[in-house]
């Protein structure tokens, strides 16, 4: 059984355009052109890691050889080229890793592989991935091959930066630019691989592992499998905590809940619990930073979906966020920031994070006081408003001056 294991990243990788997740446009675009026979002779695909370039690329190299298109554009599966394809016996298909293969001797092998026609289907598609890798004479080598190939040949680039790459390579390309998929899209292909994998998970768990994965499909993937492994069978909340030792966003809440209350005693006791379970100071800033930036998003219906939690997530985000105004969510943005970026040089670091907490309590206490624990704050004895004073005062007036006895002078014997 576990000699046929196969990780969920290439088990459920897509192999038509329609399952390609979080890159509808992208798959439209090139659909459409494999539909109207306008295929470029080169592409870039660039973006962030594990967004789908090298999948799409694939799909593209098939779909163009596949010999019975269907009406939408999708390759058949069933034709020679489409099983060849699947089986990975494809002669029509090259892929090469350019951060391993970056010498010119390796452009030189490719380019002579180009002048010999495809043996079945209309095209050679040669798939380089990491192009920012190969050097400048590679390139330099490369560049008159990539301007007038054979009709028969179709260069696929990908890149996860761009910058890197020369521009007479970036003016012979048509340019697709992936984006971070979000963290909805993600949710849901894990909730698909979850079921058909026969795996009972929490979507908040899901959305917890969608969160950290930060728009990589692939490093969700990988991070299912490993708490799949873990949770046994039913991934809980609690199973991706876990597994990923990420803070959960009910210690932010607790710490806003102090901060309303200016509890400052049990604030400092709330960072020593999250010191003790190995979380970075630098982790607990930025964290809490986020959370504000959340708290201040849904507090409008307007900027409401730039947060991307589950629906039991956002009422709990939302109700928090009404008990905040604006001007104190902009402060402690501020606040919390400023002290993120004074921490890696900060000599106490901990002094930091407990000095930029107590500076907030002022800031969302009404009162605008530092007020330790109800349980554990003495009963007041004298009366804290304005009219109970007065009351006091009025009740108990000062006593009048008695004039002191002078002592009556004794005879000297």
């Amino acid at each position: 059984m576990a000699e046929n294991y196969i990780v969920s990243a290439r088990k459920y990788r897509p192999d038509s355009f329609q399952s390609i997740v979080g890159q509808g446009a992208m798959a439209s675009t090139l659909r459409t052109a494999v539909l109207q026979g306008r295929l470029a002779h080169a592409y870039l695909f660039c973006g962030p890691r594990g967004v789908g370039k090298t999948t799409a690329a694939r799909v593209l190299a098939k779909t163009i050889n596949c010999m019975h298109l269907s009406p939408e554009g999708e390759a058949c599966n069933e034709c020679e080229s489409c099983r060849a394809f699947n089986e990975g016996r494809s002669f029509n298909i090259f892929e090469l890793d350019a951060a391993s293969n970056n010498s010119v001797e390796d452009i030189r092998q490719l380019t002579e592989q180009v002048g010999m026609p495809p043996a079945l289907g209309k095209y050679k598609v040669y798939i380089i991935d990491e192009v920012h890798m190969l050097s400048v004479t590679a390139f330099n080598a490369f560049l008159k091959t990539l301007e007038e190939p054979p009709s028969y040949a179709i260069f696929i680039l990908a890149t996860t930066e761009k910058h890197k790459i020369l521009p007479t390579i970036l003016s012979r390309c048509q340019i697709y630019d992936f984006k971070r998929i979000t963290v909805q899209d993600i949710t849901r292909h894990l909730q698909y691989v979850a079921t058909s994998e026969g795996i009972e998970a929490d979507e908040t768990a899901l959305g917890l592992i969608a969160e950290k994965a930060d728009g990589g499909m692939r490093d969700a993937l990988s991070m299912f499998d490993r708490i799949s492994s873990f949770a046994g069978g039913k991934i809980t909340y609690e199973h991706a905590l876990e597994s990923l030792n990420v803070l959960d966003y009910a210690y932010f809440i607790r710490a806003f809940d102090l901060l309303l209350a200016g509890d400052y005693r049990s604030l400092l006791l709330l960072l020593d619990e999250l010191l003790g379970k190995g979380f970075e100071g630098q982790t607990i800033l930025s964290g809490l930073a986020a959370f504000a930036r959340d708290l201040l998003v849904v507090q409008h219906p307007g900027t409401s979906s730039l947060l991307e939690k589950p629906e039991r997530v956002t009422a709990e985000y939302v109700a928090l966020a009404s008990r905040c105004t604006a001007p104190q969510l902009f402060t402690a943005i501020r606040a919390l920031v400023q002290a993120d970026q004074q921490y890696r040089g900060a000599t106490n670091k901990r002094l930091l994070i407990e000095l930029t907490l107590l500076g907030l309590v002022p800031v969302f206490h009404s009162e605008g006081e530092l007020t330790p624990t109800p349980s554990s704050s003495p009963k007041p004895t004298v009366a804290s408003s304005p009219t109970a004073s007065k009351v006091a005062t009025q009740a108990s007036p000062a006593p009048s001056p008695q004039p002191t006895p002078v002592p009556s002078a004794q005879p000297i014997p």
